[in-house]
């Protein structure tokens, strides 16, 4: 039988020797036009687009989705930059000290630690997978995990502009917010069961030593910043939507029944996945809905959503997801009802 030569020819070897000598990272070779390409095509389309796009809709969607955007963008890269920080700096150690021993005691404080440590939803779930790793206790960890992105200082007072001269709206976002993640780690202590987690990697939060702080800082800040910023985006358009496409009816359907409005709108904030630092910009929009309600959108937000579903559910396993998601926005609901009800 005869062979077949296999052996690549001289060209082809020249390619894959230029491709390796190529330097890692390094730029295409008609990177110009690519870069022309990206600068000059989608904006064509948008000028072709937009002439035929000026209907008073479509204007009013535009100036809802630009002002949720242009308003919760410095609170998100606040509070991205802080996470970072954190991340960088304070090791994951730190919590455990603080912490009591007791876990009845353990996870009221762990809630607490949420007000002063800001974190957005994404860093939260290895935070709190971290924490458990590092021996404590998966009550307070959990209750840390909600609390941390609901009611930092940047998400307060991301609050407090969005709702000027409503300072009951911050306080009830507040207590609402921390009765919420104090009762689910102490829910968990009841009734929670180990074999619910399945066994993963603890994925580590604090220094690493050997690397630059920096630029663990700027890798952390970097990611949180594009996650987030992405479904901020998504979460204005989104809102943007609502507000312009929504029929005024079907509106005054769940506006004007107490119940129907907060879960409508409980239901929304678990769709609409927007950042924490941002869903108070969002809320303020949705002003044919009740106070009450707009303060579910708060609670159950930052708590419960399709990503963090989903990052608990690979972290954690869907067994725990699933039940702890569950869970949680009852619990919001019931908390944003009662504390609303008294305090709105």
């Amino acid at each position: 039988m005869q062979e077949t030569d296999i052996r690549p020819s001289a060209a082809a070897a020249e390619g894959v020797r230029a491709a390796d000598a190529r330097p890692a990272g390094a730029l295409p070779r008609h990177w110009p036009l690519l870069l022309l390409g990206a600068a000059v095509v989608p904006g064509v389309l948008l000028v072709l687009v937009g002439r035929s796009l000026d209907e008073p809709a479509v204007q009013a969607w535009r100036t809802v989705c630009l002002a949720v955007t242009v308003q919760a963008l410095p609170f998100l890269l606040l509070g991205t930059a802080l996470s970072g920080a954190i991340n960088a700096f304070v090791p994951a150690r730190v919590f455990s000290r603080l912490l009591p021993r007791r876990a009845a005691l353990a996870v009221p404080v762990a809630g607490m630690a949420g007000v002063v440590l800001p974190g957005c939803e994404c860093a939260s779930v290895p935070v709190a997978n971290s924490l458990i790793g590092r021996g404590v206790t998966p009550a307070a960890a959990f209750a840390f995990l909600l609390s941390a992105p609901a009611v930092n200082p940047v998400v307060l007072t991301a609050t407090a502009v969005a709702f000027p001269g409503s300072p009951e709206m911050v306080l009830a976002r507040l207590l609402a917010s921390l009765v919420t993640a104090a009762a689910m780690g102490w829910l968990w202590l009841w009734l929670g069961r180990e074999e619910w987690l399945k066994p993963s990697v603890v994925r580590h939060t604090g220094h690493v030593p050997g690397r630059s702080r920096f630029t663990e800082f700027r890798r952390g800040f970097q990611h949180d910043f594009l996650h987030a910023g992405g479904f901020l985006v998504v979460g204005a358009m989104a809102a943007a939507t609502f507000n312009v496409a929504v029929p005024r009816t079907l509106l005054d359907t769940f506006a004007g029944s107490p119940w129907l409005s907060v879960l409508f709108l409980a239901a929304l904030a678990i769709l609409l996945a927007v950042c924490s630092e941002a869903d108070a910009f969002v809320a303020a929009s949705l002003s044919g809905f009740s106070p009450v309600a707009r303060l579910a959108f708060m609670v159950v937000g930052p708590m419960v959503d399709l990503k963090l579903i989903a990052l608990q559910a690979g972290t954690f396993g869907r067994a725990f997801a699933v039940r702890f998601s569950a869970a949680t926005a009852v619990v919001a609901v019931v908390c944003s009802a009662l504390i609303g009800g008294v305090l709105l």
